[in-house]
Parts: C-alpha cells; structure tokens; sequence
C-alpha cells in the first residue's frame, strides 16, 4: 500500500522535470530575437552616424586656400585647388576688345577693394566669354603678391542651389574671390535661379564684400524664350510674371554682350594662334584652310579658330606647349 503513492509522485516529478526543459526552451527563441532585433538597430544607427558624417560640410581652412589661385567647389562643402587652369593668354583673344578692357578693369578695382559690379557675359557661343574671365583672372594676379592674388572659384550650374553655403565658407576668409559659373541657365519649372537672386542681391546677408560673382550664358536673360511666353499665356498677372523671372539678370550690375565675329576678327584669330604657337603657313594658304573650315561648321567664332588651329598643328606635327 505505502508503494502507489510513492509511483504517483515520481511520475508527477518526472513530468515536471520534462515540462520544465521544455518551458525554458520555449522561452530562448524569443530572447534571442530580441537580441538580434538591438544588434540590428544597432548596426543601423551606426551607418546612419557615418553616412552623416561622410554628407557634412567640410570646408578647408583658410591657409590652405593660399596653396592654389582656383579651386572648382562640390556641393558637400568642399573645395578642390586645381593646380592647372585650362586658360588661354589673354593677349590672343581677339574681337572682344572693349568687353577685355571693361571686364578687366572691374576686376582690378575688386582685386584692390574698391566697389565693383557682378557680371553677365552672354552672346554668341564660341567667342571668348569664359576663356576671358580665365584670362582676367591670371592677367590680374601676374603682379600681385600671394597675400593679394586673387582666388578663382567655379561652381558647376546643377550646384547653384549650394551657392549660399559657398557664400558662407568665403565670408570670414582674408582673400579674395571670382565665383564663376559658366554657362548658367534655367529650364522649365528650375527654381533654383531664386538662391541666385537672394545672393545676387536682396538677401539679408548680401553678397560678401569679398566675393564678386561672374556668369557666363547664351541667353541675355538666363532664361529660355518660351519659358517667359509660357509666363504671359498662363499668369493671371502675365507683367508681373515675367518681372520675377527677367529680373534675375537686372541683378548683375555688369552686362558684357558677345557677338559673332567678321571675317578679318576670325582670321586675325587664327593668325594670333599660329604666330603664339610657332605654326608655319604661307598666309594665302593659311587664310584658304581656314575660311574652309569655318564654311564646313557653319560659323566663325574664337572657339571654331582654336579648333582649326588645333587640326593644323597636328597635321604640321606641331606642339601646342602653350596651351
């Protein structure tokens, strides 16, 4: 009799003792989820701190923008020197005569912090617009000593949005800078030509005393002929509409127009190529090969000049080492 019972507690322990086993393991998985759902997080937030670190402004110090005369800027805030700008002598730019001299005294007044004007050069493709603004800025700091040269900074037309962290970075600086954009214009429904405005002119900080802005572009108005008829056929107030978007280029105070060249300006074109680089040719062949080539692309103009003097010096077996 004393037997039975003590089989019915062994058998209640027993299963205890499987039940037991059997809870605790029901019990790991989620544990283990859980640590694997924090190792996740934690990895995640971790990614996120280096992807913001790596997107953060980093802009150079000051000394260091005194090792290179141009620097080409990045919308993550930094600025790359160029060690060799792709410029031309300012000498052998030839036809733009008055534009040379106004744009160069203008800049010779900035370089020695007095007023000056922001500049627009538009007109023809092809004649020397950008090629000037390189050549002014090197001719300007020919003379000047590394404390007073001039810095040249170009910032791409897709980045013209980050215009204003650019302004920013260049404010405290003791040099001072040509912020240049080549080929700026606005299609469509592009607002960002409102950041250029707003540093242009009209902002609450205003264009740094240390900073002059200079443009380059096909259109007078930066914008394109349809994109201002779209302005009068679909505004309710078409004049006021069209105000907004002309008086982006009322903004620069310097306007240089660019037009296309005559037959002599774009063979003394040529010729002031041939004669820098040492390229031999018997005039009337010469001025022949070239009236050619420019009645095969269609125009005349300093860029198609280049291009044919480009093609004769190789065919000479001529280095252009000036370049």
């Amino acid at each position: 009799m004393s037997r039975k019972p003590n089989k019915t507690v062994s058998r209640a322990g027993a299963r205890a003792a499987v039940q037991k086993p059997q809870k605790v393991a029901a019990k790991r998985p989620a544990a283990s989820a859980e640590n694997d759902t924090a190792e996740r997080i934690a990895h995640a937030l971790e990614a996120i701190a280096l992807h913001l670190s790596a997107a953060a402004p980093i802009g150079p110090a000051h000394g260091s923008l005194g090792h290179a005369d141009a620097f080409v800027w990045h919308p993550n805030g930094r600025l790359s020197a160029v060690a060799r700008v792709s410029r031309v002598d300012l000498g052998l730019l030839k036809g733009i005569d008055r534009m040379r001299d106004i744009l160069i005294e203008n800049t010779e007044r900035f370089a020695d912090g007095l007023p000056a004007n922001n500049a627009l050069l538009w007109g023809a493709r092809g004649m020397g617009k950008s090629s000037l603004v390189k050549a002014a800025h090197a001719d300007i700091n020919v003379k000047r000593k590394p404390a007073d040269r001039l810095k040249l900074i170009e910032i791409h037309r897709e980045d013209i949005e980050s215009l204003p962290a650019l302004m920013d970075l260049l404010r405290s600086s003791e040099f001072r800078f040509i912020v240049f954009c080549d080929d700026l214009s606005f299609d469509g429904n592009d607002a960002s030509y409102k950041s250029l405005k707003a540093v242009l002119e009209g902002g609450i900080e205003g264009r740094p005393d240390n900073v002059i802005l200079y443009a380059t572009s096909n259109r007078r108005h930066l914008l394109a002929r349809e994109m201002i008829e779209n302005e009068r056929s679909t505004a309710i107030n078409p004049g006021e509409a069209v105000e907004e978007k002309v008086s982006l280029s009322d903004r620069f105070g310097l306007w240089l127009g660019f037009h296309r060249c005559s037959q002599d300006e774009y063979l003394a074109m040529v010729q002031g190529y041939c004669g820098h680089f040492g390229i031999k040719l018997a005039e009337h062949d010469l001025e022949r090969e070239a009236l050619e080539w420019s009645t095969t692309r269609g125009s005349r103009s300093g860029r198609v000049a280049w291009q044919f003097t480009q093609e004769l010096a190789g065919r000479l077996g001529v280095r252009l080492s000036g370049k």
